[in-house]
This record gives structure tokens, C-alpha cells and sequence, in this order.
């Protein structure tokens, strides 16, 4: 099945929830969680979780060849290391997936936020993981490009880490990239674009042993290693601590999961109620408790991975995005693929400006013209084109109009997103920082 063909059958195996998503106001959170028993749905979602497709990925997202193979949790009855961390998950929230070559251990964690905060871990000690990924910018860094070590521009911008442990792809636009453990290899090694710049594994775990608190981490973490300092269990401790950044603090899900009807206001409770309705057919796009369609969890039905062309770009006439931000179809070569592109979860959306992949939109309040217009208008430049006329847009963006008061009441349901605590939560922080 074709990417264009299996995000058009992934829409209509949440048809039927869908069309109770706007049935009121919240509802869409509790009846379009992507669950499904339908049997084609694994089919459709199955594929790329279970094979790496042969394809390789040339620039945009690190430059390296990407494996497929979804990480699952180890099955059956009997408790495993999974089943005993303690997630601290909030109301409404499953289990993320875990490796079951890599179970949670708070040590574990506790070392890979050492990791994700080191910048002597990049090739010339001026960055780490944080310096594109910044907590108070719900771990996105306010830019719309992001900037590597080295200074060099990268033609996409950093995504949140927020939920990332619920996230079925890990980039903007590689259907191959699944596992967090060999998606770190991409930032710290990749040479296209240069992003923290470490040239070979050898030299990362020279730079850990050099640090003597790194060994005592990594002997708490890995007890049953002799010489535990190896690159690859680094990969699996920073793993570990992203999958712990979880966001579900919002006034919003205050409202929802808690029942708190004074945490949101009236215009954002009728912004929920825009959102979720037909008319702007935004929770399409933007379901269940991670708000995004490209969401996985423990023991869910089926994988979904769904990729959205959304008319921001029309170069030809014929569908055609700037190089090198084609989308998926700079993995797949299918040309179908162009300007497709991951949904991101809009949990703390108000607080990760620009927008879109490339950061070509500045704020929330334009992104909703970008939609209303059913694509985006580019008058002059190079980028010259009309994204509503694209042949490659999603059906799904056909455009709507808002009055004064309704884009207001939307903007205040994106705010209600924000989840305050999360930005400043000290189990996410700085390790190395002086206190």
C-alpha cells in the first residue's frame, strides 16, 4: 500500500469515532483515542512498523540511514521491568511503549539527563541535547530553523520532546525513525546537518569516562556491566529520560480528566467546541490525549503514521515544496509524498512559536489564517505559489471562516494547552547546573 493510499485508509478507520468527536464539546479526546479493532488497520500501520523498507534518508533529519522496527513492550502476564517504574502518569494517560531490550530504571533516567544536558558532548563543547530542546519552550528552542554546533542552519526546526514517549515517528518527516535509542545517534553523530558533531562513538566514550561522575551513573544504571560506559548505553539512557518528559498538566486537562470547571474559560471551552466540530476540521488531525494522529501507546490496536500535505507550499502548480523540505518523499522517493509531514502534538502549542516544519509561520493566530484559507498564498519570491490549489493537499484542508469572536475563543483553547508545570518541572531540569 502506497504512504498517499495507507493515510487515506488510516482516515477512515477512525471515521466512525470521528463523527463522534463532534458530538460535544470535549469529546473528541475521550472518543477518537485511535483505538480500533479493525483488522486492516494493523494492516495499514503494520507495514513500516515491522520493516525498514530499504529506503535511506538523504539529509534533512541527520543524514543517516534509518531502521525501522517498532519498539513494543515484552508481553505476557508475568510483571517485567516495565511494569514496575512508576510513571507518575497523569488522568487519562496509557503507558508509553518501552524496548524490552531497555526497561525504565530511575538510574537510567537519572544518568540520560546528565547526557541530554552535556555539552561537552558535542564535537566543540558548546551545545547539548538542551540547547535546541529548552524546557521552558516546552523542549523546543524558539527558532525556526535550528542551529547546530557548528553554526550551520538546519532546514527543519526542533520539535518538542514533549510525550515524545507517545510519538509513533521521531522527526518532521522519516516514516523509518521509531526507536528514541537509535534516533539520539542521528543529532550526536549526523554530518548533514551537522548538529552536535561528534565524529565517531569512540570519541563519546572517551569524553564519558573522563568525567568521573559519569562513573558511578553508569555503574548504578547498567550494575550487571563490568565496563557499562559504552555508547550504546548512553543511547539507552537518554532514551530513558525522554521518555519521562510528559506533559497533561494544562488548565485543559485540569477541565477534562479532573473535572474542574472553573480552569477553563468560556471562550475556551467554545474554542474546544470549534475545534472539535467539522467546520474546521482540526481534530482530524489533532485527537485523543496527545492531541496528534500520530500517537502509539502500550498494547494499542494498531500503528499509525499518517503524514499531511496541508498546502503550505505550491511552487509548479503541481504540489512541488522548496529542497530540501520535501517531506516524507525525501525518504520514500514516492512522489505522492511530497510535503507530507508529521502532525505534532499541540500540547503546549502557545509556547513553541514559529510553527510548521520550517518555522515559516510565526504565530498561532496566522497558522489559523494558513487553514482558513484551506493553504497558504505566497505572493512573490521564490516561494511563489497558491497552497490552497495544490493537487498533493490533504482533503481534509478545505478552508472555513471564523468570526472575530470564534478566533478568539480558538486562540484561548490552544493556550489552555500550556501545561505551566511542566516547563519548570526540576525532575526535567539542568543536572549540571550550580545550585
Amino acid at each position: 500500500m502506497g504512504r498517499r493510499s495507507s493515510e487515506l485508509s488510516n482516515r477512515r478507520l477512525v471515521a466512525g469515532s470521528l463523527a463522534l468527536c463532534a458530538a460535544g464539546v470535549f469529546a473528541f479526546t475521550a472518543a477518537c483515542t485511535g483505538r480500533s479493532e479493525n483488522p486492516d488497520a494493523s494492516a495499514a500501520g503494520g507495514g513500516a512498523a515491522a520493516s525498514s523498507g530499504g529506503h535511506r534518508e538523504d539529509g534533512g533529519e541527520g543524514g543517516h540511514p534509518s531502521a525501522g522496527g517498532a519498539a513494543g513492550a515484552a508481553g505476557g502476564d508475568a510483571p517485567t521491568p516495565v511494569d514496575l517504574y512508576d510513571w507518575q502518569l497523569p488522568p487519562g494517560f496509557p503507558k508509553p511503549v518501552v524496548p524490552a531490550n531497555n526497561p525504565m530504571t530511575p538510574e537510567k533516567v537519572e544518568l540520560g539527563r546528565h547526557i541530554f544536558y552535556d555539552e561537552q558532548l558535542s564535537g566543540n563543547g558548546s551545545q547539548s541535547c538542551a540547547s535546541c530542546h529548552q524546557q521552558a519552550l516546552a523542549f523546543t528552542d524558539g527558532l525556526g530553523r535550528a542551529v547546530g554546533s557548528t553554526g550551520e542552519l538546519h532546514p527543519r526546526g526542533s520539535m518538542s520532546l514533549g510525550n515524545v514517549a507517545y510519538t509513533s515517528t521521531l522527526t518532521w518527516a522519516n516514516p523509518l525513525l521509531l526507536e528514541l535509542e537509535r534516533q539520539a545517534l542521528v543529532p550526536i553523530f549526523g554530518d548533514s546537518p551537522v548538529e552536535l558533531g561528534l565524529g565517531e562513538q569512540a570519541e563519546l566514550e572517551m569524553r564519558l569516562a573522563e568525567n568521573e561522575v559519569y562513573g558511578e551513573l553508569f555503574g548504578r544504571a547498567f550494575p550487571e556491566q563490568p565496563s557499562p560506559i559504552t555508547a550504546n548505553n548512553a543511547m539507552k539512557a537518554l532514551a530513558s529520560f525522554q521518555r519521562t518528559l510528559i506533559t497533561g498538566g494544562s488548565p485543559y486537562d485540569r477541565y477534562q480528566y479532573l473535572g474542574d470547571t472553573s480552569a477553563l474559560s468560556a471562550a475556551a471551552v467554545r474554542g474546544a467546541a470549534l475545534f472539535s466540530g467539522e467546520r474546521l476540521e482540526c481534530f482530524h488531525c489533532h485527537l485523543g490525549f496527545n492531541l496528534s494522529d500520530h500517537t502509539n501507546y502500550a498494547d494499542k490496536a494498531f500503528f499509525d503514521e499518517p503524514f499531511h500535505n496541508t498546502g503550505l507550499y505550491n511552487l509548479d502548480g503541481a504540489g512541488a515544496f522548496p529542497e530540501p523540505n520535501r517531506g516524507v518523499q525525501e525518504v520514500t522517493g514516492e512522489p505522492g509524498d511530497m510535503g507530507r509531514f508529521k502532525a505534532p502534538s499541540l500540547r503546549n502549542i502557545a509556547v513553541t512559536a514559529p510553527y510548521m516544519h520550517d518555522g515559516s509561520i510565526d504565530t498561532l493566530s496566522e497558522v489559523l489564517d494558513h487553514y482558513a484559507a484551506g493553504g497558504r498564498t505566497i505572493e512573490d519570491g521564490p516561494y511563489q505559489g497558491n497552497g490552497s490549489e495544490s493537487p498533493l493537499k490533504s482533503n481534509l484542508v478545505r478552508g472555513f471562516a471564523l468570526s472575530d469572536r470564534e478566533r478568539v475563543d480558538v486562540l484561548a483553547f490552544l493556550e489552555s494547552l500550556t501545561d505551566e508545570e511542566f516547563l519548570v518541572d526540576e525532575r526535567f531540569s539542568n543536572p549540571w547546573r550550580a545550585p
